[in-house]
């Protein structure tokens, strides 16, 4: 199964994004991915086999009591690799996620799955892709005074990704991140 660590902001925020980025919806080229499939992935971790998935779970329920429910907003917009060459269009978060994310890619590493290499997290909404590079420069600067209202994340998602034919998203389970007002 195809697994990874995720937040999945709620439908109001959804509905946010959506309508910030509609007048951009007829930009040749773009092919913009299900709002049903919208999140944030925190860890990748491919393909992975059932007995290894169960092991994981714990792990990942211990790095979500970790770390703090934070808020978080979405603002602006960004491509990959970059807007003069883009292939990935997205809406991106503030809030430092990093830690959150080095312990759930230290959740699977430390289960034998390759996480990638190490590189610096950047927290991300995908909105859409294009199949050959393109110039979304204006784009990015039309979008660029986007801010999103504030919203909680509470919890984590273990997804398994179905693909073929429409991709689909499925969480497995989710852990509540620790209640930061809570003594512990």
């Amino acid at each position: 199964m195809r697994l990874f660590v995720a937040l999945i902001p709620p439908a109001h925020v959804l509905d946010e994004i959506a309508a910030a980025f509609a007048p951009y919806r007829d930009w040749p080229h773009l092919r913009w991915t299900g709002r049903d499939t919208w999140h944030v992935t925190l860890a990748f971790y491919g393909e992975v086999d059932e007995p290894t998935a169960a092991r994981l779970r714990p792990r990942l329920e211990r790095a979500a009591a970790r770390h703090p429910r934070r808020e978080l907003a979405f603002a602006g917009a960004g491509a990959f690799p970059r807007a003069r060459s883009a292939r990935t269009l997205w809406t991106g978060i503030q809030t430092d996620l990093q830690r959150l994310a080095d312990s759930c890619r230290a959740a699977g590493r430390r289960e034998g799955i390759d996480t990638g290499r190490a590189l610096r997290f950047h927290p991300h909404l995908t909105v859409a892709r294009t199949r050959a590079p393109r110039d979304l420069r204006a784009v990015v600067e039309g979008l660029a005074a986007y801010e999103g209202m504030p919203w909680t994340a509470g919890e984590i998602h273990l997804v398994q990704s179905h693909l073929g034919g429409e991709v689909r998203y499925e969480t497995l389970c989710r852990w509540p991140l620790r209640d930061a007002t809570a003594s512990r």
